[in-house]
């Protein structure tokens, strides 16, 4: 266990390209929400879910974890997405680091996931530690420094809404990952159907 890490599971999204609630899909008998908190909680005891939700997932995430209200934002009607949900979670998050994992990461492996822990001391001056696909950060599987939820907040405010655009004015460490397939997220029936071919590799 990393004594200045703590854990955040994203848990605020619609599924709506899944048609139900991806958190709640069981993989091997266990709900996809409940997997990934598993798996952070490997590297740290302190685990939050932050979620509007918070009575559907009480019985769902191990009794260790705790549930944060995620709330809305003053005079918005549409949903504001997660990098709002991750600063409000943030809040309360008393470490140095905090891991920010999303909770349909099927994949995620709690012994690689200590290994990655394991470089934040070689971290230099970044507030992030992310891998890096083709399409940009995966801002949802890595390593984010507690103080940079001043620059969150500032940057929500000015309107911003995207991880990628909030991270583009700040210094972030690539994290190698050996195997891509750790990233895999499962947001449609179709990526159900491909994952038993994918773990199958784990």
């Amino acid at each position: 266990m990393n004594p200045s890490l703590s854990a955040i599971v994203l848990a605020g999204g619609k599924s709506s390209r899944m048609g139900q609630d991806k958190a709640l899909i069981e993989i091997e008998g266990v709900p996809l929400l409940r997997r990934v908190c598993e798996a952070a909680l490997q590297c740290t005891s302190r685990v939050y879910v932050v979620t509007p939700w918070i009575e559907r997932y009480r019985e769902v995430i191990p009794p260790t974890c705790h549930l944060i209200q995620e709330q809305p934002l003053p005079a918005e009607t549409r949903p504001h997405g997660p990098l709002v949900g991750f600063s409000q979670a943030l809040a309360h998050v008393e470490t140095d680091w905090v891991l920010l994992l999303a909770c349909d990461l099927p994949c995620l492996q709690g012994k690689v996931l200590q290994r990655w822990a394991g470089e934040l001391q070689s971290s230099g001056d970044a507030i992030a530690l992310l891998p890096r696909t083709e399409k940009g950060w995966d801002v949802l599987c890595g390593f984010y420094r507690t103080k940079c939820l001043t620059s969150l907040i500032a940057a929500i405010e000015r309107g911003e809404r995207s991880f990628q655009g909030w991270l583009a004015q700040e210094t972030i460490k690539e994290i190698t990952v050996s195997d891509p397939g750790m990233l895999f997220n499962c947001n449609t029936r179709e990526d159900l159907a491909a994952l038993q071919t994918l773990r199958d590799r784990f």
